[in-house]
């Protein structure tokens, strides 16, 4: 950065604003945006371009305010100017929107998805594709700056507040309304900050909310601050944005500052705006905050010459940051399999591990104690204790807190911990995991609790989102959470409360996930996941939550189980079957009277493949059973690599015994029919005897 930006501008008529630094970030977006619109996107250098034209003075504004390291915001792919205002490395922001190695992901996400682990101020938490997708995550660091205040009595939280940046467009979408509840209900230091355009790519905003001014609708939201304006005039931008960031500090209460901009080019650099009609172009173009900005400060303020200079270091420091990024290389295409999952090496921001926490000593030697409990009351009694040694663990979810769960797993804890520990949410599952996701980022343990399997669904943006993280930010962010979800059939079953369908969670990269059959194997699972460093999906089967079969003796308060190790149930020379959760001691009573290894896998990611072939290698036969459909179901990639890896080893051919593909049917003898019983899963492994 030049020299001159460290001199104070002279009779500043808000003294609290560099504007010498503000009228030289605008100059700088404005040579990036130029830059790679005449020159890197033609020369095919950059794929994807959003300009930032018209929300870069109000963004840089809004930035220079961020400076406590407590803060964060979240912006969305037109947020530049704000990284830019926050400290960003010109380069990383070119490098990135190059695809080349080091930047925000080394050449994994497209660069318009920012991230920026920022100790001098605010961070930028990991932007994601999806449009609205920033709420929820931005209310959950918002949250965790109030428990961080009132729980862990930490003084660097007191004036800190999160950001979230969105359009006009994302108003309309699903993590906006929830995240807004969330920010009310609950009073955070939240400030939602709307870049009105007035078009989201072509859509005019009056189809995203009535009237198209999201501030006029909310302003009888009880809970909301409003502030409203014009982001292109210079004066009335920065007394905007002051006063809403000092709103939000002080009284610690969520506030909206909606801004109207024009979006000088089109949505990406391929749209040509003619959906627009030329004078409402034009009028746009008038609107331009550079010229207001330039006119506000020559001559009052600077002179003709130092507005050159300005222009002339931005220029320069724009070049000089291509340079730098053409003389990046591409990573090594293998290195994106890295980063996936934790290895070792220490993510720069997210998590516990992150703030201090050291696991304590651990044993996968259990220890019994007293009578058999169930797995209820095993899981319950792990999430106690973790509770009571580690500070930064958090419960929440849809009727966890009173009532103690739709399955009493909570039964007490909100009573022994408090509501600020163990608490119930609004009905959104998008906003129970991404704010479990910022509250994550900023150093909490959160244990967020979807009520049934179904419910999952409309967080699926989030959950992947959060599992692909790590991956995608090449392991400058993660987000370790455990989400726990009861499902799987009952005493009858149905579509909404009894759904398996584990594989789906599988199939989201960066989540490992646990499917217990047992009360000990809870314990050590539940453990492991509550003191590591991945997100892990823990799920509850519903039927074995009180079964008789499933209940142990607690193992002991240090009894941690590693992911991906089967357990053999019983072990046998004739036949290997492969199964999990609710199914395994149908297998096992299946099994009675014959010479056969029953594993039990735990976990599903990752799961024992070793184990599995070494099995089928001795029996030669391969059965593998589970609740879940068969179409696309977890035992088909099972099925896959024993063809693969282990094909002439069979005498048989590898067999599955599933739900047929139907939603899970309600009548107890509909559904009995429907799920894997002991006598059609003892008839398989005859027919498979016999082959």
């Amino acid at each position: 950065m030049a020299t001159a930006l460290k001199n104070p501008l002279r009779n500043a008529p808000d003294e609290t604003v560099d504007w010498w630094r503000v009228a030289y970030l605008v100059n700088l977006s404005r040579a990036l945006d130029h830059m790679e619109e005449t020159r890197l996107v033609p020369e095919k250098k950059v794929l994807y371009q959003f300009s930032a034209r018209g929300h870069d003075m109000a963004q840089i504004l809004l930035g220079c305010r961020l400076d406590n390291p407590g803060d964060a915001t979240c912006g969305y792919y037109r947020s530049r100017p704000l990284l830019l205002a926050l400290g960003v490395d010109v380069a990383d922001a070119l490098g990135s929107a190059m695809g080349r190695a080091g930047g925000y992901s080394d050449g994994r996400d497209i660069g318009v998805v920012f991230n920026y682990p920022n100790s001098r101020g605010a961070s930028a938490l990991p932007m994601c594709g999806g449009v609205g997708a920033q709420y929820t995550p931005t209310a959950g660091w918002a949250q965790a700056i109030e428990y961080y205040r009132t729980v862990l009595n930490d003084p660097a939280y007191d004036d800190a507040l999160s950001v979230v940046l969105g359009g006009d467009g994302s108003v309309a979408s699903n993590g906006f309304w929830s995240a807004l509840t969330i920010a009310t209900t609950q009073k955070l230091p939240m400030l939602f900050y709307i870049e009105d355009n007035g078009f989201g790519i072509s859509v005019p905003s009056t189809f995203q909310t009535p009237g198209g001014n999201i501030a006029m609708n909310l302003a009888s939201w009880q809970g909301l601050r409003i502030f409203s304006g014009d982001g292109t005039d210079p004066a009335e931008a920065a007394r905007l944005i002051d006063e809403a960031t000092q709103y939000v500090r002080t009284e610690r209460a969520p506030a909206m500052l909606r801004l109207t901009v024009p979006r000088l080019e089109g949505h990406s650099f391929q749209d040509t705006q003619t959906y627009k009609p030329a004078d409402f172009v034009a009028a746009e173009w008038a609107r331009d905050p550079l010229p207001k900005l330039r006119d506000y400060l020559v001559p009052a303020l600077l002179s003709e010459a130092e507005w050159a200079g300005i222009e002339q270091d931005a220029q320069a420091t724009a070049e000089t940051a291509r340079e730098a990024a053409e003389a990046r290389p591409v990573s090594q295409p293998d290195t994106v399999m890295r980063n996936v999952f934790f290895e070792g090496e220490m993510q720069v921001e997210g998590g516990m591990f992150n703030h201090g926490y050291v696991a304590p000593a651990a044993t996968e030697t259990p220890s019994p104690e007293g009578q058999r409990i169930n797995m209820v009351t095993a899981i319950r009694r792990t999430l106690d204790h973790e509770l009571e040694i580690n500070p930064r663990v958090v419960l929440f979810g849809e009727d966890i807190g009173p009532k103690g769960g739709v399955h009493a797993v909570t039964l007490g804890l909100q009573e022994k911990y408090g509501t600020a520990r163990v608490f119930d949410t609004s009905l959104s599952e998008e906003g129970i995991i991404g704010r479990a996701v910022g509250m994550a980022l900023a150093g909490l343990m959160p244990v967020p609790e979807i009520q049934f399997r179904k419910y999952a669904e409309p967080a699926t943006e989030q959950i992947n989102d959060c599992g692909t993280m790590r991956w995608r930010t090449n392991n400058r962010f993660a987000a370790p959470m455990v989400v726990r979800i009861p499902g799987g059939f009952f005493k009858c079953g149905d579509p909404w409360h009894s759904q398996t369908n584990e594989v789906a969670f599988v199939h989201n990269p960066g989540w490992k996930v646990a499917v217990p059959s047992n009360a000990e194997d809870a314990v050590g699972l539940l453990r492991a996941s509550l003191r590591g460093n991945d997100p892990v999906i823990f799920f509850e089967h519903r039927n074995l939550l009180d079964l008789a079969w499933a209940r142990r003796p607690y193992p002991g308060d240090d009894f941690v189980l590693p992911f991906g190790k089967a357990k053999f149930v019983r072990e046998g020379t004739d036949i290997t079957i492969v199964t999990w959760g609710a199914m395994v001691p149908r297998c096992e009573e299946a099994a009675d009277g014959l010479s056969a290894d029953v594993i039990d896998l735990r976990t599903l990611m990752p799961w024992d493949r070793q184990a599995v072939l070494a099995s089928v290698r001795k029996t030669r036969r391969c059965l593998i059973v589970h609740e879940d459909l068969q179409t696309a179901g977890f035992g088909a990639e099972i099925a896959a690599v024993v063809a693969d890896e282990a094909f002439m080893d069979l005498d048989a051919p590898v067999a599955r015994v599933t739900m047929p593909d139907i939603p899970s049917p309600h009548n107890p003898l509909l559904l009995e029919w429907a799920v894997p019983s002991v006598d059609r899963i003892r008839a398989r492994i005859d027919a498979l005897l016999e082959f």
